[in-house]
């Protein structure tokens, strides 16, 4: 990430600014640091009262005494601008700046992350103290990237982006006949015949046209597209080859991320697992493929910025980490592509609504803690393995994921409605995969995205297809690629419009079979797949039914009056062969079962030669290989290899013991 610095960063988010009338706790702060092996912290994030208490009258005293105090101890500086959340003083003098909420009323002053993209006084008032932060401290030798705004989120409806709004659909589409066509909108009379007829849909308002609703998502995601890029451009007009980051979220909806993207040189992200709570393991599995996700925004390595030492504040239940449980998640994060361990948060506040949010440092101020000691050892951990900084992770398993096709499905009056979890079904075809130590990149439907270097592509619930992916995976096929679509595939084009003819539109004679009704099953109604192999696997949630089968049935309905229809099939297309699975596995168990069918035939690299015990998981990162054990209990281990540890040091090979939530970081010895 930086060549300047080429090491894990180590550390968190520091709010010195709440601590200004306690110099002691300030020099006990970098003491800590120095013990905990920090060697880097994000500042300035929700500072900007502090630094501009009256319009244009800048205070930067507090700050350069931090920045010096920091970096004449090594510890590196991760600089933020300070638009997640502005001062009181501007949304009094400028109320524009505030937004409209659903019902298209102004928000009041207060919370964070409630400003209008759109408005151009907010613009303005950003970019003039971005830029007086970059003119003081953009070519500073200790600061080593750039921190935009904080998470991201959320929408406004104010009058300047309902005209930006119109402004964007003019420009897409060009003419009202052709935004009507491609909006449907001879149904329900909802015919457009002047663009201030449009307003973003609402509660208030049109909420019954998907095609609008998805148009209103892309239109927000680029607004905010746009504001990022203004502050990138900010700061880097001081310093060019400063990196610009901003902290992306876990389960989000609001954005495409991987348009975002585009806007910053590095990706980073904030990882909130809610452990121990009932399946470990399925937590474990959905942050690995975040952490994957991540790093297939760019096709980089990225940063974990924030993580908690202990707990969070804000979960219905806020529950401890274990003992080991901090290693264990951070070193997941590393093994899946992070170079760095950042936490928030470094101090906790005395007030606010995160005072009570886990730390390295509570309120006692003691560094003899539980917590104090788990974060020591991480950073000690670090210091070990700059070897695995240059190491990139090598998938040959690819997972379709797009925001526009989930945007799309979760709009679908169809099926569940409303509930189709497009999300979660994506992290049941990922989790197979990776429980076998099967590395996966996960791809959106973008004009750029190739899989030619694929050997298995997993597309699950392709419901709608843009940028002429159909022709991808058909040439992916040909080429001698393994493809995997399931039910409700190919139904939508890029205007949530319904392609007229079969479906999966453009894939059936790849599939070898059309599919022609979809059967959504009710909650514990279940259906069985009778697989080739004699395994019986029960379906549930959805079953769809396919015609005109010319491909291979490899498993077959079990019940109801499509009883014996093919459920699973498989044909040859090309070099390359295609499978359809028509219906959702119930469970976890019924999922590996119909994965380890589809891909036993497929050379898919494994972390290790090993077999591993139930809940042990190994990942690779170039040639290191994350032994992590995901349960409370000792898990015996048998290796065929000899290896070192890189935490410890020690050699592994044959039979050891992996301790609960232990982690190995193993290298070959030459």
């Amino acid at each position: 990430m930086n060549p300047i610095f080429p090491h894990f960063l180590h550390g968190g988010d520091y709010n010195p600014d709440q601590w200004l009338d306690r110099p002691d706790i300030l020099e006990e702060d970098v003491r800590m640091m120095r013990k905990a092996h920090v060697n880097a912290v994000s500042i300035g994030i929700f500072s900007w009262s502090r630094l501009e208490p009256e319009e244009g009258v800048f205070d930067f005293g507090w700050l350069d005494e931090v920045i010096r105090r920091l970096t004449d101890n090594g510890i590196q500086i991760v600089l933020a601008t300070p638009s997640g959340a502005r001062p009181a003083w501007m949304a009094q003098k400028y109320p524009e700046v505030l937004r409209c909420g659903p019902d298209f009323q102004r928000m009041h002053y207060g919370d964070r992350h409630n400003h209008c993209p759109t408005s151009p006084i907010y613009r303005e008032k950003v970019r003039a103290i971005d830029s007086a932060l970059a003119k003081r401290y953009a070519k500073h030798p200790g600061v080593i990237l750039w921190h935009i705004g904080n998470e991201f989120g959320g929408e406004c409806r104010c009058p300047l982006c309902t005209k930006a709004f119109r402004d964007w659909l003019r420009n897409k589409y060009g003419t009202l006949d052709a935004l009507n066509k491609r909006w449907w909108t001879d149904f329900w009379s909802h015919r457009i015949t002047a663009w201030d007829q449009i307003e973003p849909p609402s509660p208030k308002g049109d909420q019954c046209n998907p095609a609008v609703k998805v148009d209103w998502r892309r239109f927000v995601s680029s607004q905010v597209r746009s504001f990022i890029e203004m502050e990138r451009d900010a700061v880097k007009a001081y310093n060019a080859d400063l990196p610009v980051t901003t902290n992306l979220m876990n389960r989000f909806w609001d954005y495409d991320y991987f348009d975002l993207a585009k806007a910053i040189d590095v990706v980073s992200w904030d990882s909130y697992p809610a452990w121990h709570g009932e399946d470990d393991l399925q937590t474990a599995a959905e942050f690995a493929m975040n952490h994957d996700l991540m790093r297939s925004l760019k096709r980089k390595p990225f940063l974990l910025i924030e993580s908690t030492p202990s707990l969070v504040n804000w979960k219905d239940t806020n529950k401890l980490k274990r003992p080991g449980m901090h290693m264990l998640s951070s070193m997941q994060a590393i093994a899946h592509g992070s170079q760095s361990v950042m936490m928030f948060q470094w101090r906790k506040g005395r007030g606010g609504a995160e005072a009570f949010h886990g730390a390295v440092v509570s309120h006692d101020g003691r560094d003899d803690t539980r917590v104090f000691r788990d974060v020591e050892a991480v950073g000690k951990a670090l210091q070990h393995m700059t070897p695995v900084l240059s190491e990139d992770t090598q998938a040959k398993a690819c997972l379709l994921f797009d925001w526009e096709n989930r945007w799309a499905i979760d709009f679908a009056e169809m099926g569940r409605r409303y509930a189709m979890h497009y999300f979660d079904t994506c992290v049941r075809y990922y989790r197979p995969l990776w429980e076998k130590g099967v590395s996966v990149d996960l791809r959106d439907m973008s004009e750029d995205t190739d899989l030619s270097g694929y050997s298995f592509v997993i597309a699950p619930m392709l419901f709608m297809q843009r940028n002429g992916i159909a022709e991808k995976l058909r040439s992916y096929v040909e080429q001698g690629g393994t493809l995997l679509v399931t039910y409700l595939s190919g139904l939508v084009n890029e205007d949530d419009l319904t392609f007229l003819g079969d479906a999966p539109h453009g894939l059936t004679d790849v599939l070898g079979l059309r599919a022609e009704e979809l059967d959504t099953l009710y909650p514990g109604e279940t259906n069985t797949l009778l697989l080739d192999n004699g395994k019986r696997v029960p379906l549930s949630r959805y079953c769809e039914l396919p015609e005109d089968v010319a491909a291979q049935a490899v498993g077959t309905y079990g019940e109801d009056f499509y009883a014996g229809r093919p459920c699973l099939t498989v044909h040859a297309y090309g070099k390359g062969r295609a499978w359809y699975l028509a219906a959702e596995p119930a469970d976890e168990e019924a999922m590996r079962t119909v994965m380890a069918r589809v891909t036993d035939e497929i050379a898919l690299p494994h972390a290790l030669p090993d077999a591993l015990p139930q809940g042990v998981i190994a990942t690779a990162r170039g040639a290191t290989v994350f032994v992590q054990n995901y349960t409370k209990e000792e898990r015996s281990v048998c290796l065929t290899d000899q290896w070192r540890d890189l935490i410890t040091g020690e050699e592994k090979q044959g039979s050891a013991v992996l301790p609960p939530y232990g982690v190995w970081v193993l290298q070959k010895e030459a």
